[in-house]
């Protein structure tokens, strides 16, 4: 029975757990980084300005032009 083989093995699970993990944590950072940004975005557009337009602008269409 070859003990170098399985104990290869192994370490070669554990370090794939590992880095599945570190990849797991760098993922959610980066998300959570584009949602703050995403966020920022959204709160840094102003709002739509209102005309003041006089009351009889916009009653009546014009349906012969």
């Amino acid at each position: 029975m070859d003990i170098s083989g399985i104990s290869g093995a192994a370490t070669s699970i554990a370090e794939t757990g590992t880095k599945q993990d570190v990849d797991m944590a760098v993922l959610k950072k980066a998300m959570q980084i584009q949602t703050s940004t995403a966020t920022a975005l959204i709160d840094a557009i102003q709002p739509a300005p209102t005309a003041n337009l006089p009351a009889h602008l916009g009653n009546h269409i014009n349906t012969k032009a």
